[in-house]
C-alpha cells in the first residue's frame, strides 16, 4: 500500500480513498487540488492498486493497514477520511471498529451493499469480467467511453482515465476487492462519540441508499445532491463545487 501526503501541513488531516478498480489519482483526479489548498491530504492507493506485485487482499486486512498507518503517524486520530463509493466501506470500519479515530467520516455516494457468501461470489464472477473487459476491443473502449460521458457528463480526460483503470490492475485484486467489500458488514446504528458520520447523498442513485445511511448510522449529517453516483468527482465542474463546499462544512473550515 502506498500512502502519500501532500497540501496543507498546516491543515486538518484528510485521508481519501479510492473506489473499485481505482487509485487515488484516476479516482480523485478533479478535486485532489482544490482539496491540498486547505487539506493536509493523505492519499491512499490500497495493494493491488498501488503499482507493486501485491494482489489485493481482503478489505478487513486492508483496513488493519489504513489503522495502523494512522496510529504509528498521526498517534491514532485524524480529522476526516473521506471514502468514495467502495473507500466509504473503509470510512465505515475505520469508525465501527475505533481502533483509530475519525472526527469526520464522509461517504461519498456509497452504496454500503452487503451480502452473504453465495451472492457475492456470484456478483462478482459477473462484475469482474465487465471491469476488465472494457479493453479488450476498441469498440467495446469506445462504447463505453461514450456512455460514461452521456451519462455522468464526463470529459473525454477523465473517460480515459478510468478506461485505463479497468486494464491496469490484475484481475484477482478486481475480483478480490469487489467480492470481499460485499461481505466486510457494518453494524446497524452505529454511534462513536465524537465522530460524526456525513453522506454525500446523489439522489439519481435512488432511495434505497439512503434508507442504508439511515440504518447503519445514528443521526448521520446527509447532504442530498441532484447527481448521479460520484458525479461530483468525473462530471462537469457545477457538480464538484457545491460538493466542496459541503465538505469544508463537514470538516467545520471556513
Amino acid at each position: 500500500m502506498t500512502f502519500d501526503e501532500m497540501g496543507n501541513k498546516q491543515g486538518k488531516i484528510l485521508m481519501l480513498l479510492p473506489g473499485t478498480c481505482c487509485d487515488w489519482q484516476s479516482n480523485f483526479l478533479n478535486v485532489t487540488d482544490d482539496l491540498k489548498e486547505k487539506y493536509h491530504l493523505i492519499c491512499v492507493n490500497y495493494d493491488g492498486f498501488d503499482g507493486s506485485d501485491l494482489i489485493f487482499p481482503d478489505m478487513i486486512t486492508v483496513t488493519e493497514k489504513i489503522e495502523k498507518y494512522i496510529i504509528d503517524n498521526f498517534g491514532g486520530r485524524i480529522d476526516g477520511a473521506l471514502g468514495s463509493s467502495l473507500g466509504g466501506t473503509f470510512v465505515g470500519q475505520l469508525i465501527m471498529r475505533e481502533k483509530v479515530h475519525v472526527d469526520h467520516g464522509i461517504f461519498g455516494s456509497s452504496d454500503l451493499d452487503q451480502s452473504g457468501v453465495l451472492a457475492a461470489k456470484l456478483q462478482a464472477a459477473l462484475v469482474t469480467p465487465l471491469l476488465t473487459g472494457v479493453t479488450k476491443s476498441e469498440k467495446k473502449k469506445q462504447k463505453i467511453k461514450k456512455m460514461m460521458m452521456d451519462s455522468f457528463e464526463m470529459s473525454d480526460e477523465v473517460a480515459n482515465s478510468f478506461i485505463e483503470a479497468f486494464s491496469k490492475f490484475n484481475v484477482r485484486s478486481i475480483k478480490n476487492e469487489y467480492y470481499t467489500d460485499l461481505l466486510t458488514h457494518l453494524k446497524d446504528d452505529i454511534h462513536v462519540e465524537g465522530t460524526t458520520a456525513h453522506f454525500i447523498y446523489a439522489k439519481k442513485m435512488g432511495g434505497k441508499y439512503l434508507k442504508r445511511y439511515l440504518k447503519y448510522f445514528r443521526d448521520p449529517d446527509i447532504r442530498e445532491f441532484d447527481m448521479q453516483h460520484e458525479q461530483w468527482l468525473f462530471g462537469e465542474r457545477k457538480y464538484a463545487e457545491p460538493v466542496l463546499k459541503a465538505i469544508d462544512e463537514f470538516m467545520e473550515i471556513s
